[in-house]
């Protein structure tokens, strides 16, 4: 049944991390980029936790599990200040429409 489990795992890590790939290949904006290079982390995620059952708690099912952890605490904050980046090459600053005003209260 380990087995089993382990190579469901394995497979639908594998194939999720070949989606995430081509996306990234096939897309053309950044933006678009972005969300199938974040998806890679939940593949990350499944190959690690075939690992585990494969392994149990060793060393290198506690490496992977680390490294899993890593992109999942990671990844985001990583996409966010990505796309901050390319908008900000794109338009010359993160928010053009205030133009360097603070933005006004309403009352």
């Amino acid at each position: 049944m380990r087995t089993v489990i382990t190579d469901v795992l394995l497979i639908g890590g594998g194939l999720l991390l070949l989606v995430c790939a081509l996306g990234v290949l096939v897309m053309r904006g950044p933006y678009d980029k972005l969300h199938y290079a974040s998806a890679s982390g939940w593949g990350t995620l499944l190959v690690a936790l075939a690992i585990l059952v494969h392994e149990s708690f060793s060393l290198i099912a506690d490496k992977a599990l680390a490294t899993a952890a890593l992109l999942a605490a990671c990844g985001p904050a990583l996409g966010h200040a990505t796309a901050r980046a390319a908008r900000i090459r794109e338009r010359g600053e993160w928010n053009p429409s205030h133009r360097g005003e603070p933005a006004e209260r309403e009352k």
